[in-house]
């Protein structure tokens, strides 16, 4: 991920070790931009995440919705009936200043951009507000990583080989 993005003074990107102590500290998450639709990532994840071992208390943060997977929808991050721990962004990557902002002001401890995304002035406003900062990581796909259940909703983790079958 180094080489795919600007340095950003005042933080590195944080290595496996590090990504798994967030989720293993997190007891609540907050998914900014979570959706309805079952074909988009966010609900995907929201699946998974309140589904998981980990057993954390997952909030849906969408504006334009009232209802998703069953669970309220709140309109922002300090509509919340508490301060979560960790802050899942799917958004687009100019969105992410913003809903930098909108966390250090809510008191989150963790900003983390999904798959893709990255903005060098949202890492830094996090990272100066104190918050851990992750970029381009799948909450869901590294929490299965580390769980070790790959294999579980959407990933098979069969033999991988580069070699051609005949």
């Amino acid at each position: 991920m180094a080489d795919k993005y600007p340095p950003v003074d005042g933080w590195e990107p944080p290595g496996a070790l590090e990504r798994k102590r967030m989720l293993d500290q997190a007891e609540s998450i907050a998914i900014v931009g979570a959706s309805s639709n079952p074909a988009r990532a966010s609900n995907f994840v929201a699946t998974y995440l309140m589904s998981s071992s980990a057993d954390y208390r997952v909030y849906l943060v969408n504006p334009r919705e009232t209802e998703i997977l069953g669970e309220p929808a709140y309109p922002d991050l300090t509509s919340l009936p508490e301060v979560p721990d960790l802050v899942d962004v799917f958004r687009r990557s100019e969105d992410l200043p913003a809903v930098a902002d909108h966390a250090i002001a809510a008191g989150a401890k963790i900003f983390w951009a999904q798959l893709g995304l990255f903005n060098a002035e949202a890492v830094a406003k996090a990272a100066a507000a104190g918050m851990d900062v992750v970029m381009d990581r799948c909450t869901k796909i590294e929490h299965a990583r580390f769980a070790g259940g790959l294999h579980l909703a959407g990933f098979d983790t069969g033999v991988i080989s580069s070699k051609r079958r005949h």
